[in-house]
């Protein structure tokens, strides 16, 4: 999930450059992005005491390669600011003020009840279930009356049906093109770095396709 355990924390792309990448609807992004775009997120990470470097692609990672450092330096951040953790502990609902039509607090699962004059949901997608990434967030969209379109994968890796690919498992290319075609038309193409599993293909690169892939010709075949 960290990335070979490094850690790529931000992009250190313009930030139109950045926006040109959002496959849809980037306008969406403009407020938060230019209230706290990338180059904050890596100031907030030097002053927390974490050195950051820049590597090929513009790609932001700790200067030690390990991922535990950016959980150490959020970490600490938490702490100096007095901010109260509760591990172990599931929200089951919003709280929701139906006259005044705001969030008022959270219900968790236990049932108890915490009130806050602001909310913030982060739960991440449904994509990793383990993780406690079960698709609560989008619940909870709903308790607040947001409307939630048809979920579709946005990264992931590509199974080929091809048997010689299982052969080069482990295999990891730097540097390499792939070209993604549908139906006889070309509907990706980049440079990157690529690695070979049991099943496909995966890595940054094709990770990057499979966005393409999903946003404009999804359940076809591919090559």
């Amino acid at each position: 999930i960290t990335g070979k355990g490094r850690c790529n924390v931000t992009n250190a792309c313009d930030t139109e450059d950045l926006f040109a990448n959002v496959m849809e609807h980037s306008k969406f992004l403009y407020s938060a992005i230019y209230g706290y775009d990338n180059q904050a997120v890596m100031r907030f990470f030097e002053e927390a005491g974490c050195p950051l470097k820049i590597e090929r692609g513009q790609r932001v990672f700790p200067e030690s390669d390990h991922s535990s450092d950016i959980l150490r330096a959020l970490d600490r951040q938490l702490h100096q600011s007095g901010v109260k953790v509760r591990l172990h502990t599931e929200a089951g609902r919003l709280l929701i003020d139906e006259n005044e039509k705001t969030v008022t607090g959270v219900q968790l699962k236990n049932g108890d009840k915490l009130n806050a004059d602001k909310i913030i949901v982060a739960t991440g997608g449904i994509s990793y279930v383990l993780t406690g990434s079960t698709g609560d967030g989008y619940q909870f969209a709903k308790e607040a009356g947001h409307t939630v379109t048809k979920l579709s994968p946005a990264l992931v890796p590509f199974v080929v049906q091809e048997e010689w690919c299982k052969q080069l498992q482990g295999l990891s290319l730097r540097n390499v093109e792939a070209r993604i075609e549908v139906d006889g038309r070309e509907i990706y193409s980049d440079f990157g770095e690529m690695l070979f599993t049991h099943y496909g293909v995966s890595g940054p690169l094709m990770l990057s396709g499979s966005s393409h892939y999903v946003h404009k010709a999804a359940g076809k075949q591919a090559k």
